[in-house]
């Protein structure tokens, strides 16, 4: 080691202390992101894509943080160590951690408010915490006469692993987001320590020896190689993001899922730079053959098996991670390009989070992102011939045999898709197309093109015709910030659709049919009963609100007299509802309604008291839930704007979460009765659906009036120890079913 007065003691103890460094402050980098989302809910609602745009700036903070560093690097190294702790001392003055007081108008769109609302609440704090991570590993290469400092960057990913794994699994079940805050300022307090104790570990001057304190002195990267570095990063951090809009709009909303994607992601980087190199280069050798058949497997849409659709869709973001960020650990410089190297991957980051997060969701219709995104990380991927004899045929005489063969046979794929008897979309046909399409891969591996044409063909094959043909078809699907609406059609029904939940069928062919309310809001069901018990409950001037439009089915409900309002935070649903003339619920049943745009919560918040008879919730997007909407802080806000013989509906159905004890905790606290209908409609009713509604109110007379009308309500299921959610607490781990 060239530190003065250093020796063999000191650099073990050094070594360690900068590892223990890295990991510190990478565990609190990414124990913040969660936490400050979770904190956000009550603000900015349970939309995915609001974890998405958290991610936005997250990526953006770090691209900062790591420019800042880079230009730091200039600097002698302890002049690096003390403005890097005066950076670290003036964050500080941000905690402890919380939101901003910005007040977020009810119209207001989350994609434009979350950044603001997450920059001025840790902007600084999240900048100083990302910079010190490429700072500390090259004042370790500084401090320890020019070794090697990638390993420390695996340790960092590790650490960041760890904070995002903690959050949902520990912490959030554990503390209220008050005592988080306070936990995570104390971590703070533990970094300046720990970078402190690092800064005096490093020289005083430049050693001329030593190579990595001298300044840069290996040849700069080209702009081809920082365009590859850039690329390499650019994929999968797209990916990571596409994978978390698929899982979180089709389970739920919260901490638990956000940071699964997330989680792997960053651990594919602690494979790919481990200095033990078995476990990379395996996983990178059959990345490509994971890549094509998951790849296929999550375009066909294998909704039925929810749960093995996940194992998929995380699996294939990791093995395409790995493999793209083991290339970038193949192409890294030498310790003194460094921050140059962290800076073109934080780039590269930014630039696939953009894409994924912002420009897809306004180019496409539909989530064309995560094709193209595998189609790119199977492009990136190194890819290596299985077999020698496999290389022979590529290289040898037959390789216009070879490259014939792929060829044609996806050729003839393609042309039985499109001009088959059914095409090849039919349960029949997948099982023989996997296999053909992986033996043709097997073949290809080794050869761009050719296995680039193969992964293209097996995701047109397995999503994309039939996406296209959506696409083709006006009106037929809707991309807005919170998802992809989907419109289809027999001669009989027409079906809206978000991600894979149905959120609303009408039946055509004659005004009485379209009329006629189906699915979770049939009038054999909770909401059903509720709606039709209306005129004797309160009179032929009830006062009705619905959290949630949809395709305006409960507008069918409606009679003369009646004060109807919707609350819908999505403008494309009003769109759909309203105005394509593709559902008629409202033109038909209520052609002038009200309805407030903008976050439920928050306009909810902005109604006079006691101005609602009746308010049905029904604001989950696909199974996801927003939490904030299931706090004693939301129910208060109901029960205030409720009159005080009200009626709550609350509809609980969902695939994943049993969300019935924790509504029943929240009425106790609250001092709500509560009735649950678990609807059931009969073989003669095919056009209705199971579906699970609360009914609660805080006058024990009107629910015992709805419980006389229908021998079915039941008293709601409570679970001992469950506690009520609060904008301060909530965990979903006690609700998943089968747990």
């Amino acid at each position: 080691m060239t530190t003065e007065g250093g020796g063999a003691d000191r650099g073990r103890f050094g070594g360690w202390l900068f590892v223990l460094t890295i990991l510190t402050g990478s565990f609190l980098l990414f124990l913040v992101q969660p936490m400050v989302a979770r904190m956000a809910l009550p603000r900015l609602g349970g939309a995915p894509a609001v974890w998405n745009s958290a991610m936005l700036v997250y990526q953006a903070l770090l691209l900062g943080g790591y420019a800042y560093a880079h230009a730091l690097a200039r600097a002698r190294p302890r002049v690096q160590a003390a403005i890097h702790l005066g950076l670290l001392l003036l964050a500080a003055l941000w905690l402890p951690i919380g939101l901003a007081a910005i007040q977020i108008p009810a119209a207001g769109q989350p994609a434009l408010w979350a950044p603001w609302l997450l920059l001025a609440s840790i902007g600084p704090l999240f900048f100083a915490v990302a910079a010190q991570a490429p700072l500390v590993q090259r004042w370790f290469s500084l401090a320890s006469g020019g070794r090697d400092p990638y390993a420390l960057y695996a340790a960092s990913n590790l650490g960041s692993f760890a904070g995002l794994i903690a959050y949902p699994l520990l912490v959030e079940p554990l503390m209220a987001v008050h005592r988080q805050s306070l936990l995570w300022s104390g971590g703070y307090a533990l970094l300046i320590l720990l970078v402190a104790a690092c800064a005096t570990l490093l020289p005083r001057r430049a050693v001329a020896v030593d190579v990595a304190a001298a300044g840069p002195v290996s040849r700069p990267a080209g702009a081809g190689r920082i365009v590859y570095w850039i690329a390499l990063s650019l994929v999968p951090s797209g990916l990571m993001l596409a994978t978390s809009t698929y899982i979180t709009t089709d389970i739920v909303a919260m901490p638990l899922l956000w940071v699964l994607p997330l989680g792997l992601y960053l651990l594919s980087f602690s494979v790919a730079f481990a200095t033990d190199r078995s476990v990379a280069d395996l996983l990178t050798r059959i990345a490509p053959m994971t890549i094509l058949l998951f790849g296929g497997v999550m375009m066909g849409g294998y909704q039925a098996r929810a749960g093995i659709n996940l194992l998929v869709a995380l699996t294939l973001l990791f093995m395409a991670s790995v493999a793209l960020h083991t290339a970038l650990y193949r192409v890294r410089p030498a310790p003194d390009r460094l921050t140059g190297f962290y800076l073109a991957m934080a780039f590269g980051g930014a630039l696939g989070g953009v894409f994924a997060g912002l420009i897809a969701s306004v180019l496409f219709d539909w989530t064309y992102e995560y094709p193209l995104l595998i189609l790119a990380a199977g492009a990136l991927a190194p890819s290596l011939y299985l077999t020698g004899s496999l290389r022979a045929i590529w290289t040898g005489s037959a390789r216009l045999a070879a490259h014939a063969t792929v060829i044609a046979a996806m050729l003839l794929l393609v042309l039985l898709q499109a001009y088959g008897p059914d095409g090849l979309a039919g349960e029949a046909y997948r099982g023989p197309i996997f296999v053909v399409i992986a033996a043709v891969g097997l073949m290809a591996m080794g050869r761009r093109l050719a296995y680039g044409l193969v992964l293209a063909t097996a995701l047109m094959l397995f999503g994309g015709f039939r996406s296209l043909e959506l696409s083709a078809q006006p009106g037929a699907r809707t991309r807005s910030y919170f998802g992809v609406y989907t419109v289809r059609g027999t001669s009989r029904i027409r079906e809206l659709d978000h991600g894979t939940t149905v959120h609303g069928i009408q039946l055509i062919g004659s005004p009485t049919r379209e009329r006629t309310p189906t699915t979770y809001y049939a009038p054999g069901s909770g909401v059903g009963l509720a709606m039709t018990a209306l005129p004797d409950l309160y009179g032929p001037q009830a006062r009705v609100g619905v959290v949630g439009l949809g395709t305006g089915t409960l507008a069918c409900y409606a009679q003369r007299g009646q004060d109807w309002r919707f609350y819908e935070i999505d403008p494309a649903v009003v769109r759909i509802a309203r105005d394509t003339g593709q559902f008629t619920y409202l033109s038909r049943c209520l052609p002038d309604p009200t309805i407030r745009l903008g976050d439920a919560r928050i306009n909810i918040a902005r109604e006079g008291t006691g101005s609602l008879d009746l308010l049905a919730l029904d604001a989950f997007s696909s199974d996801s839930v927003p939490a904030h909407l299931m706090t004693r802080e939301a129910f208060a806000s109901y029960a205030r704007v409720l009159a005080p013989r009200g009626l709550l509906m609350v509809h609980i159905s969902n695939r994943y979460l049993d969300l019935e004890p924790v509504v029943a905790a929240v009425a106790d606290a609250g001092g709500w009765q509560g009735a649950v209908m678990n609807y059931h409609p009969s073989p003669l009713d095919p056009d209705a659906t199971t579906s699970l509604w609360v009914a609660l109110s805080r006058d024990p007379g009107t629910l015992a009036a709805l419980r006389a009308r229908h021998s079915e309500w039941r008293p709601m299921r409570r679970r001992p120890g469950l506690s009520a959610w609060t904008d301060d607490y909530s965990t979903i781990l006690p609700l998943l079913k089968g747990f």
